[in-house]
């Protein structure tokens, strides 16, 4: 009788704390895993081990359903790299029809992406000299030659780099594109013959003013502060270069009115919603922005706080008939920051998103936890600020990874909730020793039979802390976009993540 029994403990494992965990199916690991990163070093994770665990993950999911993962992870979460892999692999994979070559073609966004994809698959198929890319995967060939004629000259001309390994031309000369107009087939010639115009970016336009010789640093400094006004009022700067640009902006002093439009761009419900920025962005400019010794400080801020705002009113929120706790992890591991050129952690990450869903619910309580679990009441506005207050406060809860206490603490108060979100990176333990949130999870859905819990997974270390697969009333979503809260909303009609990305259509 030692064999013929159920093995409850089947998908169990042991997460990089050294806690039991869950193991996932390969299409929820595939996917928290792709939305989850940027290819650098984690906490926990090393980028090369991350990609080769995702790489062997693709070859375990079905082939439709890495295309639309693809898809998803560019079109939903505003990655870059993350579909370019998928792509590269799915090409090695699938063979037989024209899946990939559609799926290139709604990938490729932006005309360096072109260029990014032939490196990616060069890379991948160890070819380590352009010429030998002319082996490359006929659907691959077929998509990009397609996504040639997405383009115009001047987005061509804004990314016609010479740094790089796999350029324009060369990718030209690789695909054979046929233009679809003659107009195209001009812009065509000008890549072959390296004649493309240099775009006047406000790169361009800055560098130029820089390489000029000023008769005294006033008038440098009076010339820059023209050049950023002369962008910004006639519609030359773009959302996200504004954005990651306004220390730079209040520091050249421009003139009122460009202030003014700054301010009214970047408070644009429309601009907000077109500009496709992770949430992390905003806050990322608004710590730069507060450092600052300025008038024009305060004005900045509140454009910021509205941006905001408007990516949080298009999240479907709840109403006062549902009690909701929102808990951010902030322990050490999520204390990392999501790349070698960026300041934002995890943690901010977590953060951000928690305040974005604070905002929208009406009967709600919100904590963070480490060592212990701290109720923390912020009130619904001003969402920027009230992550830099959570962010001041993190050190009062100290570093351990006890998520356990917020479902621990409510067991304690008797409480009833209806709804438990935790942002984590799901690498959860008890730092005391005793039971780990699963079993703590058992024991409140006695006490709240209707009780559900929502892990937003942020990191993608590809296993749980409670059993997402048997367990009807947990669930999980990854991803550092407010388009997460697009997954909670389908959850709650029934549906799971991997259901919504299975009804992208291509």
């Amino acid at each position: 009788m030692k064999f013929n029994i159920l093995n409850r403990e089947k998908n169990t494992t042991i997460n990089h704390a050294g806690a039991k965990a869950y193991t996932l199916t390969p299409a929820m690991e595939l996917y928290t895993s792709v939305v989850t990163s940027i290819l650098s070093d984690t906490f926990y994770e090393k980028a090369d081990d991350r990609l080769t665990r995702i790489q062997t993950l693709i070859r375990k999911n079905d082939a439709q359903f890495v295309a639309k993962l693809a898809v998803y992870a560019r079109e939903k979460m505003y990655l870059r790299s993350m579909p370019l892999v998928l792509l590269t692999e799915l090409a090695q994979m699938h063979k037989g029809d024209n899946l990939v070559s559609r799926t290139v073609g709604r990938v490729i966004q932006r005309a360096d992406e072109i260029t990014e994809l032939l490196a990616c698959y060069q890379m991948a198929n160890q070819r380590k000299e352009t010429k030998k890319l002319n082996r490359l995967s006929k659907q691959i060939q077929k998509g990009l030659a397609d996504a040639f004629n997405k383009f115009d000259e001047y987005q061509f001309s804004k990314y016609n780099r010479t740094g790089t390994d796999v350029k324009l031309r060369d990718a030209l000369f690789l695909v054979h594109p046929k233009a679809k107009n003659e107009a195209q087939q001009v812009i065509f010639n000008k890549i072959a013959k390296d004649e493309l115009a240099v775009a006047q970016t406000w790169e361009t336009t800055l560098s130029a003013v820089g390489q000029n010789d000023f008769d005294s640093e006033t008038d440098k400094l009076d010339a820059k502060a023209q050049a950023w006004e002369n962008l910004i009022l006639n519609g030359k700067l773009g959302y996200m270069a504004m954005l990651r640009n306004l220390r730079n902006i209040i520091e050249a002093n421009v003139n009122q009115e460009a202030i003014e439009k700054v301010c009214a761009t970047l408070s644009n419900a429309r601009a907000v919603a077109n500009a496709k920025q992770f949430p992390f962005r905003f806050l990322s400019a608004y710590r730069e922005v507060m450092k600052m010794n300025s008038g024009r400080v305060s004005n900045i801020l509140s454009a910021l706080e509205i941006a905001v705002q408007h990516s949080a009113n298009n999240i479907r929120g709840f109403d006062a008939r549902t009690r909701v706790v929102i808990a951010a992890d902030v322990s050490g591991s999520m204390q990392r920051v999501i790349s070698a050129k960026s300041t934002v952690q995890n943690f901010d990450i977590g953060l951000m998103l928690a305040m974005l869903l604070q905002n929208r619910c009406q009967d709600v309580v919100s904590g963070m936890f480490g060592d212990i679990w701290k109720i923390i009441n912020m009130p619904k506005n001003n969402i920027l600020a009230n992550v830099m207050e959570f962010h001041r406060r993190e050190g009062e809860v100290g570093y351990s990874t006890n998520g356990h206490l917020v479902i621990q603490d409510l067991i304690n108060r008797k409480k009833v909730v209806d709804k438990i979100m935790i942002f984590t990176d799901c690498q959860l333990w008890n730092s005391n020793g005793g039971s780990p949130i699963d079993k703590a999870w058992a024991e409140y859905k006695r006490m709240a039979p209707n009780a559900r819990l929502y892990l937003f997974d942020l990191a993608g270390y590809g296993n749980t802390p409670v059993n997402t697969v048997d367990e009807s009333s947990v669930f999980l979503m990854a991803g550092w976009s407010d388009k997460i809260f697009d997954i909670l909303a389908a959850i709650e009609e029934g549906s799971n993540a991997i259901a919504e990305i299975n009804k992208i259509e291509i």
